[in-house]
């Protein structure tokens, strides 16, 4: 049985990950979602990219887990290769931290990039419009983007009653360039888990997730099923399956 810790993406913050949660622990798996720092609804979202992995780190540390499979989602991925570089070695005595590091549907940014540097020219505009309107540097995402391209697999009342569980983005996240060049030495196993239908960048290989985020690891499993970017709510058994198999040893 696995340990999984599933970090979480923008707007979201760890209840996103309940069903799954239900489903991991079901199968007699441990699962955690702790919330990256300045997510969720009326916390402070001054952070930056440091202070959000420090969060998950912290977390890790405080309760003691040990031999972990650590997912990150989209923007989550930015945060579990920076959370490999401070608990990449494991205490005298103990097994290591990180057992397998699961890239879902997930940003794997290349040394010295930020997220906003791998994303379409249009959706950075957007993205820089929504951030100067909002009056405290955050990204809101409009809901015609949520139903169309993040959760296209499933009908309006989930997308409605998902949708109104996310909150506002700290947009200097997406703006931090990040120094990988420690992560890119670790020898810490990889997978990376694609859904065919995810639509929030654009599909192919001059901005999509597969290949271009996923050859990025070197050496890693791929493991693949139908479904959109926010699948954990509309097939978290599916998904919970197919981690699984990615964080299997």
């Amino acid at each position: 049985m696995s340990t999984f810790v599933l970090v979480h993406g923008s707007w979201h913050d760890g209840s996103a990950w309940q069903a799954v949660i239900d489903q991991l622990e079901a199968k007699g798996h441990h699962a955690f979602a702790p919330t990256i720092a300045g997510h969720g609804k009326g916390v402070n979202k001054n952070v930056n990219h440091a202070q959000c992995t420090q969060s998950i780190v912290d977390y890790i540390v405080s309760k003691d887990l040990n031999d972990i499979v650590l997912v990150g989602h989209s923007f989550g991925g930015t945060i579990i290769a920076k959370v490999a570089e401070g608990i990449s070695d494991g205490f005298a005595g103990q097994k290591q931290r990180i057992r397998r590091l699961i890239f879902f549907n997930a940003f794997v940014l290349n040394d010295g990039e930020s997220l906003n540097d791998n994303t379409p020219p249009h959706s950075q505009a957007l993205s820089d419009q929504l951030a100067r309107q909002s009056g405290d540097h955050t990204v809101m995402l409009p809901f015609e983007i949520w139903r169309e391209a993040f959760l296209n697999d499933a009908d309006l009342d989930l997308a409605r009653s998902s949708y109104a569980q996310l909150s506002p983005e700290p947009y200097q996240l997406w703006l931090d360039k990040l120094d990988l060049r420690q992560f890119y030495s670790l020898p810490i196993p990889k997978s990376y888990l694609y859904c065919t239908e995810d639509n929030v960048l654009p599909q192919g290989e001059q901005w999509g997730w597969h290949p271009r985020m996923s050859s990025r690891l070197g050496l890693f499993r791929f493991v693949q099923m139908s479904g959109s970017h926010e699948v954990m709510f509309s097939n978290p058994v599916g998904l919970a399956e197919k981690m699984i198999a990615a964080g299997r040893d």
